[in-house]
């Protein structure tokens, strides 16, 4: 048995791409958060890949049906500074309550992940609703602590002491968007918030690299960063 995926009304105008694993339940949930480029087909892969291994797999359309293609990333860029991040929280919460009317879906079980503009989110979801999530993994997350972010959203290190859940890092060494210095940042002030991290950067690597259809994709990097998050999730998610 594989899981099924379908488009998804969650109320108040909006919709997600939900993966229903095979099997009554009640499964562990998780929240995937888009890049810049919309909810395309490699995150419709990504939500069934997800539920095929066991978890009521989530990702709603916060760009409202818009898509770009990963050479338009002008408009992407665009798109993404549109983002309010407190509006982006509300629908997170709507997801949720989503979950809590399927039956197939224990969502107070649930983790949260993200890539690129996502990962932001996730680091976001895992301080401003930390009561809501066990555990989070953030990838090649731009915007969590560059002294200034380059397209002009908030900062978010001052949000470290809100956290509960323990949460993974994921990065490239060549990732031109986020910097080491960057990554030093991150790091220093979860340390001193005593909060629980595990950061990867993976050398030779880029930003996005776990997109297989994008030119920066590392097939070795993205394999081992997909399994290490599955093995936290089921630990995080028992």
């Amino acid at each position: 048995m594989t899981a099924s995926c379908e488009w998804v009304d969650v109320g108040s105008g909006l919709k997600a791409y939900y993966g229903k694993p095979a099997g009554a339940g009640p499964h562990p949930c998780l929240v995937v958060y888009i890049e810049a480029f919309g909810v395309n087909e490699h995150f419709k892969k990504l939500t069934e890949r997800l539920a095929d291994q066991g978890f009521a797999t989530i990702t709603p359309d916060i760009y409202g049906g818009d898509t770009y293609s990963y050479e338009d990333l002008g408009n992407a860029i665009g798109k993404l500074k549109t983002m309010n991040d407190d509006v982006v929280m509300k629908q997170t919460e709507q997801c949720l309550d989503w979950l809590s009317h399927q039956s197939e879906a224990d969502e107070q079980r649930s983790g949260v992940t993200g890539f690129c503009m996502g990962g932001r989110f996730t680091f976001l979801a895992n301080a401003q609703l930390a009561g809501k999530f066990k555990g989070a993994s953030s990838f090649y997350g731009g915007g969590i602590g560059p002294i200034e972010d380059g397209a002009g959203r908030k900062v978010l290190l001052d949000r470290v002491a809100e956290m509960g859940a323990p949460i993974l890092f994921w990065y490239g060494s060549d990732d031109e968007s986020i910097q080491p210095d960057e990554l030093g940042r991150i790091a220093q002030t979860m340390a001193e918030h005593k909060k629980q991290y595990t950061m990867t950067c993976f050398p030779n690597v880029g930003h996005g690299f776990f997109c297989e259809d994008r030119g920066s994709y590392d097939e070795n990097a993205a394999e081992e960063a997909f399994e290490k998050t599955i093995a936290f999730f089921r630990k995080q998610l028992a």
